[in-house]
């Protein structure tokens, strides 16, 4: 019995050791490593660069009032389509106290002069009946009573335009603002109520309304110093408006900006570009955008992942197969590249494979 037991020990201690040995052969072999491959690949490549902006009206200038008082009425609201000569607001006059006295005395002395003038004018009329003066001289007083008479006039008007806004004879209000240009209406910064300051030459005025002729749109942003000088007027721009997700818009640049600004540390340049409205979508004034500029561009050209290349100094190169798994280094002519895919101008055909790395 203990035999038995001691042969079948050994033979357990056999079997472990023919184990744990042909364990430690296989671990120790290595696989072979089985690369993957690639084809060359048909595709269109852009180099592009990037500005930021936003979109806005070429054409956008705020309506002010000629007369300072309150806003009693308005005709418009934003999104109304103006004409040149529509009417905005009716303002209640709110007149200077200083301009107004003034007025009143100006028109009371223009007045008093009239009647003595009058009165002067009759006198010498007699005069020159009797044949005691001169055609002249009757004509002397008979002028100044005319001028006497237009004075009283001006004088009656300027009182009315201070109070009014309007003369006797004119077709215009002041008081009533109404659309300088063709237009849409963007805002109305000021309710019925609220008091304007008119416009004059120490200063702009309280703003009525905005307006912008929003078929005329343009695209305004920033482009990076280190890009500027890779663009061109003409150069089509594709806008993405972050508002209207998924519907691009094309433009094209008219405007590069000569003197570059300031920009979070970095020297950035401002452009303006035309904008290629759609019947469809409506743009917005202030819509935010980032514009793709289109440096260059190729068409159905032969194309490999750029990091499938190796780069050795100038010169680049991809390892070919030729074999199942085995590899030749060759060389490539590459051309225009966005980042991501590299154009392949020779040295490689589409039904070839390459190592991917």
């Amino acid at each position: 019995m203990k035999k038995f037991i001691g042969y079948t020990v050994l033979v357990l201690i056999a079997v472990i050791f023919i184990g744990t040995a042909m364990f430690l052969f296989n671990k120790s072999q290595e696989k072979p490593i089985t690369y993957s491959t690639v084809e060359p690949f048909t595709t269109t490549i852009i180099k592009k660069t990037v500005a930021i902006g936003k979109v806005i009206p070429r054409k956008e200038i705020s309506v002010t009032s000629q007369v300072s008082g309150v806003v009693e009425q308005l005709f418009v609201e934003a999104g109304h389509i103006l004409k040149k000569g529509d009417l905005i607001a009716r303002i209640t006059l709110a007149p200077n106290m200083v301009m107004l006295n003034s007025a009143e005395s100006q028109l009371e002395a223009a007045r008093i002069n009239l009647r003595n003038a009058e009165d002067e004018l009759q006198r010498q009329r007699k005069l020159y009946a009797d044949k005691l003066i001169s055609v002249s001289e009757y004509n002397r007083y008979e002028l100044n009573y005319n001028l006497q008479r237009e004075a009283v006039q001006a004088a009656e008007n300027n009182l009315l335009l201070i109070r009014e806004g309007a003369t006797k004879k004119s077709d215009l209000v002041s008081n009533m603002i109404r659309a300088t240009i063709d237009g849409m209406v963007l805002d109305i910064p000021n309710k019925e109520g609220a008091f304007i300051v008119e416009s004059s030459t120490f200063g702009a005025g309280t703003t009525v309304a905005t307006l912008a002729d929003m078929n005329d749109m343009i695209f305004e942003g920033l482009v990076d110093e280190a890009e500027v000088g890779k663009i061109r007027e003409g150069m089509e721009l594709v806008l993405d408006v972050g508002a209207l997700e998924g519907e691009p818009f094309t433009a094209t640049l008219e405007y590069i900006s000569p003197k570059g600004v300031e920009d979070q540390g970095t020297i950035k340049f401002q452009i303006r570009a035309a904008v290629d409205l759609s019947d469809e979508l409506f743009l917005r004034a202030n819509y935010s955008a980032n514009a793709d500029i289109v440096l260059d561009k190729r068409e159905d050209i032969l194309a490999i992942n750029e990091r499938d290349l190796l780069i050795e100094g100038d010169e680049y190169f991809v390892e070919v197969e030729v074999a199942p798994q085995v590899f030749e280094k060759r060389k490539v002519q590459t051309g225009l590249s966005d980042g991501i895919n590299i154009e392949i101008v020779s040295g490689l055909t589409k039904d070839q494979k390459i190592k991917q790395r």
